[in-house]
């Protein structure tokens, strides 16, 4: 099993309501930044539904130089409709974010929560997400 300390949640930089899914997000990635796989190894849409993309026993493609020892989350959104970091995860992408964080930090105890903006000079995930899970 790959040693994780840090969670690291993304947006995919969408905008508010537009539904995307795992599937384009991993065409993105393979098809446009010519990547081996989708580079999150989970992706929340906006229905909640919660879906795996890397293996987790293999390093992501999301922050780069925090990729081998993390495990990447994407929820669907974070922007507006002008492009701007907006906070736009819907009720249950909130409930499912908590829930996931809440089973990985239970399988990875040592397991600290970031946004990708800790570790970025970008907004993602447009919001305080190392604050707001640092109870989990």
């Amino acid at each position: 099993m790959r040693s994780i300390d840090k969670i690291i949640v993304h947006c995919s930089a969408t905008p508010e309501g537009r539904d995307v899914s795992v599937d384009t997000i991993k065409k993105w990635h393979v098809d446009d930044n010519k990547w081996s796989d989708i580079g999150y190894h989970y992706v929340i849409e906006l229905d909640g539904g919660v879906h795996y993309g890397r293996n987790c026993e293999i390093s992501g493609a999301h922050c780069k130089g925090h990729n081998s020892k993390s495990i990447g989350i994407c929820y669907v959104g974070g922007v507006d409709a002008n492009q701007n970091p907006k906070d736009t995860r819907t009720d249950k992408q909130v409930i499912a974010l908590h829930n996931l964080i809440k089973d990985l930090k239970t399988k990875y105890p040592d397991s600290i929560v970031y946004g990708h903006r800790d570790f970025s000079s970008k907004a993602c995930p447009s919001f305080d997400a190392k604050s707001e899970y640092s109870d989990v």
